[in-house]
């Protein structure tokens, strides 16, 4: 191989696709002429796809990209990689959404159930609808701790408690991997994230944002974050995904971890991770650590201007580092490849010039190419377009996820045994499908007094605190309670003054649900739902079987006064981890 090839290995690019946002890779179908220039040229042959095509086009434009991939010199193949997009929520940056692929909770749900073997049946199956579409690595699962309950990330987490996302973790590498032996020809690699601390976020701002790039441990709490990743690596996850944030005055091994992001952090991943707990597959970095942070970047766009994704940047802690010396420096710190960037010249130039020793680059070549032969994509990179059309979400898959939606539900308030409805009960819905729930046998009214009963959705409360930034625009943050005036809240009042309501709440943060305890008859949380599910066990079609994976908070001064990096230490929960009742 040459040192051009090489470097092209190490860089995790974004397959274009056409249209006004094909940079990021959000559309249809790709923009052949722009990958095949990464392809030929750059020598890139790992990739993250964002299609949100049907699983028949994603098919075949991922044959297409390996046809490119088969005609360059070596024929390397391509391994496409993908957000989660087997769930409900949609964030920017974090997840992609479904088109036909079988809908399962968030991880939150999953937690709530707590049953392993759920949780590898779903890695099984969404194995099989990635594979079955030519994607081959999942860029999950989260094993970060939702500690800090203002976090906007906290969806895709297990929860707060160390041991119930340890085993999690485990069994979502083992489905998605086809096991625990390590990688084979049915493997999906699992890039377990982000690794480590991120959950612990001060004051809850994330770390894609310049404001909110450090993690904070005044609870010395450090090797309860790490604990997660310990399943992960039980089950032999290939693939390791560093956090964005600082590290804020931590100290391991008696020593401060340097003020970087971790995956500029020796510390964190060669003398912790491939050290201390003998780490063996590939360090795949956050996207976009080595690009620049400019003054949009740190300060927000200004007024009347929309943020863009090209003045975004996280290289936190190394900013006054030139980019060519971000790419040495994480290479020396323990990465093998870069998220989100194809600048594969940076590490070609730093070798001529004697920054790097290409046997440096050597090492982590080799760790990628390995896995592609793991996989068989040497064998045959290509998939089979009616295999695509009969595999994703078929009728069982798409059965066993809803039978988890149901599974996953919290009863959290069933007061006068309101629950589960009997009868062909006359229904007034807020957000819910009138379709639906005539299906479920339920009558429905336009009017809240001729109702016997309500049925309301809710979201868990937010704030857009930082509108002027990429993901401040997108990420959930702030108040936790619900307030006056919000148009779903006022609903919810209206309905609940007027006839006993049951009233579901989407938790992707740990909401204050003091007043909704109050006037509601009964509560259910969910961690995504579908209408379906969700009337089967309003109607005792099914039973509500999750329990609380997070304490929810009585108060904002609560969560004001409890510690980011410890779990469930919010002073007298509303209700407390682990909660949960049943018919």
């Amino acid at each position: 191989m040459t040192l051009e090839e090489k470097a092209g290995v190490m860089m995790h690019g974004t397959a274009r696709s056409g249209g006004p946002t094909g940079g990021v890779g959000f559309g249809a179908q790709y923009d052949t002429a722009a990958n095949r220039r990464l392809i030929d040229s750059v020598k890139v042959n790992s990739m993250i796809t964002r299609l949100q095509g049907a699983p028949t086009t994603i098919a075949t434009q991922n044959n297409a990209l390996q046809q490119i991939a088969e005609n360059t010199r070596l024929g390397i193949p391509l391994t496409i990689s993908t957000d989660p997009r087997n769930h409900f929520q949609f964030i920017v940056g974090a997840t992609t959404q479904t088109n036909g692929f079988s809908q399962w909770p968030e991880a939150l749900g999953f937690a709530a159930v707590g049953d392993t073997a759920l949780m590898r049946q779903f890695g099984d199956i969404a194995r099989q609808e990635y594979r079955a579409v030519g994607i081959h690595m999942a860029l999950s699962p989260q094993a970060d701790l939702a500690t800090e309950p203002r976090w906007g990330r906290i969806s895709g987490t297990f929860g707060e408690d160390a041991d119930l996302a340890g085993r999690m973790v485990r069994a979502y590498v083992a489905g998605f991997q086809h096991g625990t032996a390590g990688l084979d020809s049915g493997s999906v690699i699992t890039v377990v994230k982000h690794w480590v601390g991120y959950g612990a976020a001060k004051d809850g701002f994330d770390s894609h944002s310049y404001y909110g790039r450090v993690a904070v441990f005044p609870g010395k709490n450090l090797d309860y974050h790490i604990r997660p990743f310990l399943g992960a690596f039980a089950a032999k996850s290939a693939g390791v995904m560093p956090t964005y944030s600082i590290l804020q005055d931590v100290k391991w091994n008696g020593k401060a971890l340097e003020p970087v992001g971790a995956g500029y952090s020796k510390q964190l991943l060669t003398d912790m991770l491939r050290v201390r707990y003998g780490f063996r597959g590939i360090v795949v970095t956050d996207w976009a650590i080595t690009w620049d942070c400019n003054d949009k970047c740190k300060n927000g766009a200004p007024a009347g201007e929309r943020p863009s994704f090209a003045d975004l940047g996280m290289p936190w802690g190394v900013e006054s580092l030139s980019m060519r010396a971000r790419f040495v420096k994480a290479v020396q710190a323990g990465v093998d490849q870069f998220g989100g960037t194809e600048r594969a010249d940076m590490l070609v130039d730093a070798v001529r010039a004697g920054e790097l020793t290409e046997a440096q680059v050597d090492t982590s070549v080799v760790r990628v190419l390995i896995q592609k032969f793991q996989l068989g994509l040497f064998d045959n990179p290509y998939v089979d377009l009616a295999a695509a059309a009969r595999v994703v979400g078929n009728g069982s898959f798409r059965a066993a996820a809803l039978a988890a939606q149901r599974r996953a539900l919290v009863l959290l308030e069933n007061k006068e045994r309101l629950l589960p409805l009997r009868g062909a009960k006359r229904v007034y819905l807020y957000g819910i499908s009138a379709e639906a729930a005539a299906k479920a046998g339920l009558t429905v009214v336009t009017d809240p007094a001729q109702a016997e009963v309500a049925v309301v959705r809710l979201s868990a409360p937010f704030e857009r605190l930082h509108p002027q930034y990429v993901f401040g625009q997108f990420f959930h943050e702030g108040n936790l309670a619900f307030k006056d005036g919000d148009p779903d809240y006022e609903a919810f009042k209206r309905a609940s003054a007027t006839v006993p309501t049951i009233v579901t709440v989407y938790l992707d943060r740990p909401a204050i649900l003091t007043p909704i305890k109050e006037r509601a008859r009964a509560v259910i949380a969910n961690f995504g739902v579908s209408d379906e599910a969700l009337l089967d066990v309003v109607t005792g079609l099914a039973s509500p079987e999750g329990k609380l994976p997070f304490e929810l908070p009585s108060s904002m001064e609560a969560v004001a006064a409890q510690e980011p990096d410890v779990p469930h230490d919010s002073k007298s929960p509303l209700y407390k981890f682990g909660f949960g009742l049943r018919y």
